[in-house]
């Protein structure tokens, strides 16, 4: 088969591992991501009990980052599993597309510390905003993948289930996108409508009626 039909790679036999250990491989960076967020929490050695409460609040902003970042992270590791269960085997796009989500992924430890320290600014909400909507748009693209290739999907996934994956997918697309632009009007407003995902993701489950989420 041809790079032009099978994707990258594909005029060498595609991919040379399977979908289960890819999933090994990418459970293990997440692990690594979050693992890498906990690190920047702390307060200053050597404090005077007197200033251990200026410390905490101080590290504040760190812990409110983390909580976030962890949340995020936690939707796409569940969304990047509920994927895999249609993926019956890999092509090069898929397995490109993959590695370049873990990518953004293992880095999203450098945008939760500029929201920490930066949440204030446009340009730290919107970097922040950028990354979140970049490791949504390559997980989307894998589910696009499936639609236009029944032949990488397992026996009995549905192509309107696949469907639903992408409509759910862009739903995080659009609104840290969506997002960006208020950044410049308030980086708080930016931040807070990313709330407005949690209710569509739901809306969409119920509809579609299903309960895995996806990104």
């Amino acid at each position: 088969m041809s790079a032009a039909k099978g994707g990258p790679g594909a005029e060498r036999g595609g991919p040379i591992m399977g979908p289960e250990q890819l999933l090994a491989f990418g459970d293990a960076v997440f692990a690594i991501a979050i693992t890498l967020l906990v690190l920047d929490i702390g307060v200053p050695d050597g404090l005077a009990a007197s200033d251990l409460d200026d410390a905490l609040r101080d590290a504040l902003p760190d812990v409110g980052a983390y909580v976030l970042s962890f949340a995020v992270i936690g939707v796409l590791w569940l969304a990047q599993h509920a994927l895999f269960t249609s993926i019956a085997r890999l092509d090069g796009w898929l397995l490109y597309l993959y590695l370049a989500f873990l990518a953004v992924i293992a880095g999203l430890p450098f945008p939760t510390r500029l929201i920490s320290e930066y949440g204030d600014t446009a340009l730290g909400t919107a970097v922040y905003a950028g990354a979140i909507a970049a490791a949504s748009c390559l997980l989307t693209a894998m589910s696009f993948r499936l639609v236009g290739r029944p032949g990488l999907v397992r026996p009995g996934v549905s192509r309107g289930s696949l469907a639903r994956s992408v409509q759910q997918g862009l739903v995080m697309v659009v609104v840290f996108v969506g997002s960006m632009p208020l950044t410049l009007v308030s980086p708080v407003l930016a931040q807070l409508s990313w709330l407005v995902a949690v209710p569509l993701r739901v809306w969409l489950s119920r509809r579609s009626g299903i309960g895995a989420p996806s990104a």
